[in-house]
């Protein structure tokens, strides 16, 4: 059984998002597995409070856990469940070793502990972009394709992302001998640390591109198509592989992370894999049953409303709900019908229903009758 992220991360349920990151970055400091190497125990641990931080730290996805628990994060990672490709605050993981090590003087990449950036001359992995896209239900339940557009970096043209004039050549930095980093002794520490005069690169560029400025990328607007799966929740993370920005040194592109929004539908209300509605049915049809008109997903169908229906009865439509997220099959439409009271009788209609309650053994007190004329008449 999974734990409650609240006692993951040692908090109460009403904790401020400034709690929720304390509480992660101490837990954080505690039990990141490069202060505990090959004990498997402080990685499982780590990943817990990770996860725990992922889900508490987004305001949609804390309001589905603390409506739903776990059961409303179903579909908001992979099928494996929490992956570290799900995590989306690293940034917090830097942050908290520069605070470790920044006090004896030390810089957290040093370590192996910060984000990633350029510690080698070398190609490096493009950064990941994020999006948001908003849906109908309807989209969510049978999926769709939406045409997404976004400014990102691309590789520069003219330089071919060399950053260098074409013609011209960089040069070796004479500060990391084209390392990209430079190494220190201190006390029984080997120190190494991403070079100051060519920040990583290993390579110094005198004649920069007058394009890009000798950044190797220029800025440009893109469409993107995202599958929307089928079966698919609201706040549910799509990551598109290779639809992040470029790489240095011909380093692959990032990801492209997108979270589907689903917005609020006029008639249905969803829970897990089911649809809920309601529809109202006459006094008549209530009484002698018939057949009424029903939306759903696709269209209105017939359904059928036995004699002596109450009001409030739900009717279950089956396999009319959204299509399950993995899986052959979808939910269930569930329909509770309200009956409607007649209103505004004349006084023949009146009439009748006074022989039917007659007929029915019940009796109507005229001066009842006429205090809830009198009432309605206030409101008139």
């Amino acid at each position: 059984m999974k734990r409650d992220y609240y006692e993951v991360l040692g908090i109460s349920k009403g904790a401020s998002a400034d709690e929720i990151k304390r509480a992660y970055r101490k837990l954080a400091m505690k039990h990141h597995p490069d202060k505990h190497q090959g004990d498997k125990e402080a990685e499982e641990k780590f990943k817990e409070i990770s996860e725990a931080y992922e889900v508490l730290s987004d305001p949609k996805k804390k309001s589905t856990y603390d409506q739903f628990g776990h059961d409303g994060l179903k579909g908001a990672f992979g099928p494996g469940g929490f992956q570290w490709q799900d995590f989306t605050h690293f940034e917090d993981i830097s942050d908290i070793f520069d605070g470790l090590f920044g006090s004896f003087g030390f810089d957290s990449d040093m370590f192996g502990f910060g984000s990633g950036r350029a510690r080698r001359g070398g190609p490096r992995r493009g950064s990941h972009l994020r999006a948001e896209i908003e849906i109908s239900l309807k989209d969510a339940a049978f999926g769709v394709e939406k045409t997404l557009s976004l400014n990102r970096k691309e590789v520069c043209d003219t330089c071919s992302g060399r950053g260098a004039k074409p013609g011209t050549k960089e040069t070796k930095c004479d500060a990391c001998g084209g390392r990209g980093t430079v190494n220190s002794v201190s006390g029984f520490f080997s120190i190494s640390r991403t070079c100051d005069q060519c920040m990583g690169r290993g390579s110094i560029i005198k004649t920069p591109c007058d394009d890009c400025s000798g950044t190797g990328f220029t800025h440009a607007r893109r469409k993107i198509k995202v599958k929307v799966p089928r079966g698919i929740d609201n706040g549910t993370r799509l990551r598109i592989t290779g639809e992040g920005e470029p790489g240095e040194k011909n380093g692959p592109r990032g990801d492209l992370y997108v979270t589907i929004y689903v917005k609020e539908d006029k008639y249905f209300q969803r829970h897990n894999d089911d649809i809920y509605c309601e529809a109202p049915i006459s006094f008549i049809t209530a009484v002698f049953g018939g057949e009424i008109d029903v939306p759903t997903l696709e269209g209105p169908v017939k359904m059928k409303v036995p004699e002596g229906t109450q009001s409030n009865k739900v009717f279950r439509l089956r396999q009319k709900g959204v299509y399950h997220l993995r899986g052959a099959g979808r939910g269930d439409q569930l329909c509770r019908v309200v009956v409607r009271t007649p209103t505004n009788l004349n006084s023949e209609q009146k009439r009748k229903l006074s022989e039917f309650a007659d007929a029915c053994g019940e009796r109507i007190d005229p001066q009842a009758r006429n205090f809830v004329d009198k009432i309605k008449g206030m409101f008139t």
